[in-house]
């Protein structure tokens, strides 16, 4: 068997993000049913062919962009333990989740969407192993609670509320910009969505805001933990 040298393995990996950032276009702008892949080859400046060869289907691009966006949005919480400072872990949480709300908006309308039709191409994910993920964070944020580091609130639906309340903002972006009456939120307003969520949201849980109040440690680079 020959395998592909270094040269190869870059242009695949290149292409095939390409690929994905043009679908996620595509897919948000028109849906799954109303995409195809020629539309998504056209985007990506690519033949077809060269698209279905690098992801096999629409179906199975589609599927990879929605565990993708879920990789992004917990990859912040996949390494935490019951030795972590709650605090640093929540905010940090929070402070990723808006911050690729904002750098992933589209991919962001394309889950809601997904999920507002039953979530059809998700049900083996979401019973199995996002199910298990959620699980196992919810084992730490009680280990937290029986140690006193924080109040002893429903972990799951302290998932739930971190999920929705960052990607509001994307997801209903029309509205805030309507009843604010601006354009498009900035810099300055996501800083100001992101305090007021960690300032509501651990507070809420009886948890001590991190030295500083607006630091990120050892959690700032998400990006590298990103999976195509």
């Amino acid at each position: 068997m020959t395998s592909m040298n270094s040269p190869e393995l870059g242009r695949r990996a290149h292409n095939e993000s390409v690929i994905l950032e043009a679908a996620e276009r595509v897919f948000a702008c028109h849906g799954y049913r109303g995409a195809s892949v020629q539309a998504i080859a056209e985007a990506a400046g690519l033949p077809k062919s060269n698209v279905l060869y690098y992801v096999g289907s629409k179906r199975k691009l589609y599927v990879a962009l929605l565990e993708r966006m879920m990789a992004r949005w917990n990859a912040m919480l996949d390494d935490i333990g019951e030795d972590d400072d709650p605090g640093e872990v929540l905010e940090g949480f929070i402070r990723s989740k808006m911050r690729l709300t904002r750098q992933h908006p589209q991919g962001s309308r394309l889950f809601a969407a997904e999920v507002l039709q039953g979530a059809p191409f998700l049900q083996e994910y979401l019973h199995g192993e996002l199910r298990e993920w959620v699980r196992s964070r919810a084992y730490v944020f009680e280990r937290w609670s029986e140690k006193g580091l924080m109040d002893p609130v429903d972990p799951v639906w302290l998932i739930f509320l971190i999920w929705s309340a960052t990607q509001h903002y994307a997801d209903f972006e029309a509205q805030i910009l309507g009843i604010t009456d601006q354009s498009a939120l900035g810099e300055n307003d996501y800083r100001a969505i992101t305090d007021f969520l960690c300032h509501v949201i651990l507070k809420g849980c009886g948890v001590r805001r991190p030295s500083g109040g607006n630091s990120e440690p050892h959690y700032q680079d998400i990006q590298d933990k990103e999976t195509t």
